[in-house]
């Protein structure tokens, strides 16, 4: 048994939770902050067995985005305008992390 831990863009996150429910796996969301993800992210905890682990990448590979987001103003101890001008960056849409799970019991 696996647990994926995975932290999604809120602009993402009824998508992917939706996704996940047509695909038949349970999922529990938890509001989170942290810097993993600017403009808010959420925390889904997936608990599957270690065969359908590649199952559930696959729809949070097709349910998350990634997005080009304008920086404005490069944080910097040298002064200048050149950091003053809008920086394009790409944004990941989620991250996840794989957990072994030793035991696991439903009461």
């Amino acid at each position: 048994m696996k647990l994926i831990i995975a932290i999604i863009s809120n602009k993402d996150i009824e998508k992917v939770l939706e996704a996940l429910s047509s695909a038949g796996f349970m999922a529990t969301k938890i509001s989170t902050t942290g810097q993993f993800l600017e403009g808010g992210h959420s925390c889904v905890f997936i608990g599957v067995d270690e065969d359908k682990t590649e199952a559930v990448f696959d729809v949070l590979g097709k349910n998350v985005t990634k997005r080009i987001v304008r920086h404005y103003g490069v944080k910097s101890t040298l002064s200048g305008t050149l950091l003053k001008q809008p920086v394009d960056v790409e944004e990941y849409g989620g991250v996840a992390f794989v957990i072994d799970v030793e035991d696991f019991r439903k009461f």
